[in-house]
């Protein structure tokens, strides 16, 4: 494919689905320009070996599939929404070109023939910011996958935070919709639209730092929003007993 060229990301499934080279059981992976190995291992097979096991449960069939640049059809507002896979939409395009800014998205999921498909940008990116791209991709899929016993048991905890008025959340997106919920006075109790997004994405924001954390030496970031230590670790021990480490990894810092 010439350098100028864009493929959507849905002829490129059609295109890369019988090329897909296994990872594991359940993981396999497509790069749509060459990589080396030592590249091949940060952005692919460093990461996958932290993640939890059960994973390849909820999710039998994933793909990832890496690409030069991904570009959006609707403007996105920088810098956070970028950050977070969009999907379910096929008129996303794989670029090799970099596309302006307003444009550029970093991942992207498709759902396909019982496939999971995960685009992944991979070229100028901070390594760090990719990993937190990888994992936030694996948290979105992960918590629309995961068993609704399972997931209801993260959902009471979060329940128990709200009764308790515990403040602060995880990261942006959480914490947005946990102070609308809050300014609109509603019941956490009750099973509402509005309840409902919050808990998903209260979950979505704790997996994705679960999972980077399991990979990577990571820090909380600091600040009036960020939720305290204490229910904080409640929520990562949560995660790890619904979805424990693979052997050899550890989450927190004393068990090292």
């Amino acid at each position: 494919m010439p350098s100028s060229s864009k493929i959507p990301v849905g002829t490129l499934v059609a295109q890369c689905h019988s090329q897909m080279v296994p990872i594991n059981n359940s993981f396999s992976y497509f790069t749509a320009m060459p990589v080396d190995e030592g590249d091949l291992r940060r952005w692919l097979f460093d990461p996958i070996a932290a993640v939890p096991p059960k994973v390849g449960e909820v999710l039998p069939r994933l793909r990832f599939v890496l690409v030069p640049y991904l570009e959006g059809s609707i403007a996105e507002k920088k810098p956070a929404k970028a950050r977070r896979p969009t999907s379910a939409s096929r008129s996303e395009m794989v670029t090799f070109r970099r596309p302006e800014a307003k444009r550029q998205l970093l991942a992207h999921y498709l759902n396909e023939s019982d496939n999971t498909f995960l685009f992944l940008a991979v070229e100028n990116q901070d390594l760090a910011d990719y990993h937190y791209v990888l994992f936030n991709g694996l948290a979105n899929l992960i918590t629309a996958g995961l068993d609704d016993e399972l997931r209801e048991r993260f959902y009471a905890l979060i329940r128990e935070e709200l009764e308790s008025e515990t403040h602060g959340e995880v990261d942006e997106a959480s914490w947005v919709l946990k102070e609308d919920l809050l300014q609109r006075g509603l019941d956490p109790k009750r099973n509402s639209k509005t309840v409902r997004a919050y808990l998903r994405q209260a979950m979505t924001d704790t997996l994705t730092f679960y999972l980077h954390g399991l990979c990577c030496d990571i820090d909380i970031a600091a600040g009036p929003r960020q939720l305290a230590s204490r229910p904080l670790r409640r929520r990562l021990e949560l995660l790890r007993e619904l979805l424990p480490p693979p052997k050899g990894f550890a989450l927190f810092p004393e068990e090292l």
